[in-house]
């Protein structure tokens, strides 16, 4: 069964890619007209953000007592967000990665399950301070809309609701296992009439709230040094936003700072907020959008875009394809 979901997921990946090509091929197409100095900075400062996303997982680990080196935390990394895609499940298809790779390096689960609800409050709390510049300068220039306000308050809410679950468990692991057990009860009624047998232990979400409980433990002795995640994720985002410049001028588009951080906050807001995996047809859209109500031509601000989301998308979805097929080649028993 384990190697059929394996097949299943590569599989995915493959018809995920296929149907992709066309807009592969336009975005490749697109940058063969930019300046090739400026696109292959670009692809240094991408590959310099896949390794900093590597180590953003490994400070946190630090932080939590646990240790791993940095190259399988960048695989890892790469595989989740490559699964996260092609699999969409809120998330646990990239999670299951990761726990996955803890059991079979007997790391403890609970507290790799932590880092990874940390990472996203590092992330969200990273971008929200972009995010609030990107705010000011649509409003100073009155593009402030509906949408924008809404999707900020939705990644506002996300946050908190991130934040809560811990200090949950921080304060009862008896409360939050109770909420664990809860959903997986929740999830074995759902999933009965299919498998006729419960899904998920409710004694093990008990058990697993005890191990969370006990890395929050671990993050409360040293939360001090909750710093370095936080710097790791400052400096993903910079990453992008140079990624986004560099597009400027590989295409020699007039550039504004202003311009560059309200494009790119609404843009990555909406890659967060929206119902299709890393905000497919989403982004670009919105990107779009946001480019030309500042004076950009359409035609301009798609090819701004579509370039930017080649690199930040497609690059990163092609490296986690291939880190996911390494995984599960040394180890085809892990999902």
């Amino acid at each position: 069964m384990r190697h059929f979901l394996f097949l299943v997921l590569i599989l995915l990946g493959i018809l995920f890619l296929i149907t992709g090509l066309g807009e592969v091929q336009t975005i490749w197409e697109t940058l063969r007209e930019g300046d090739w100095r400026f696109i292959l900075l670009a692809l240094i400062v991408q590959s310099i953000w896949v390794i900093n996303l590597g180590a953003t997982y490994q400070s946190i680990y630090h932080l939590l007592g646990t240790h791993d080196n940095l190259k399988r935390l960048i695989s890892l990394a790469l595989a989740s967000n490559f699964a996260n895609i092609v699999a969409p499940s809120v998330g646990m298809s990239g999670m299951a990665v990761f726990i996955a790779e803890a059991r079979k390096n007997g790391l403890p689960v609970g507290k790799v399950t932590l880092a990874g609800i940390l990472f996203l409050l590092v992330d969200y709390v990273a971008f929200l301070f972009i995010l609030a510049l990107g705010l000011i300068v649509l409003f100073r220039r009155h593009d402030l809309d509906l949408a924008e306000i809404v999707a900020s308050i939705l990644l506002l809410l996300l946050a908190l609701g991130i934040a809560a679950v811990i200090f949950i468990g921080a304060r009862s692991p008896l409360t939050l296992g109770k909420i664990l057990a809860g959903l997986a009860r929740a999830i074995n009624r759902l999933l009965s009439p299919l498998l006729r047998r419960d899904y998920l232990s409710e004694q093990r979400a008990y058990e697993f709230a005890q191990e969370v409980s006990e890395g929050i433990r671990a993050l409360r002795s040293g939360h001090r040094n909750l710093i370095i995640p936080l710097l790791h994720g400052l400096l993903n985002k910079f990453l992008l936003l140079t990624t986004f410049t560099l597009m400027f001028f590989a295409f020699k588009v007039p550039i504004s700072i202003g311009t560059v951080v309200a494009s790119f906050s609404v843009g990555y807001l909406f890659m967060i907020v929206s119902p299709t995996p890393a905000g497919i047809g989403f982004v670009e859209g919105a990107m779009t959008l946001a480019l030309s109500s500042f004076y950009i031509p359409i035609s301009v601000s798609a090819v701004l875009a579509l370039a930017y989301r080649g690199f930040t998308f497609w690059y990163p979805l092609f490296l986690g394809f291939l880190a996911f097929r390494a995984l599960t080649r040394s180890e085809p028993s892990w999902i």
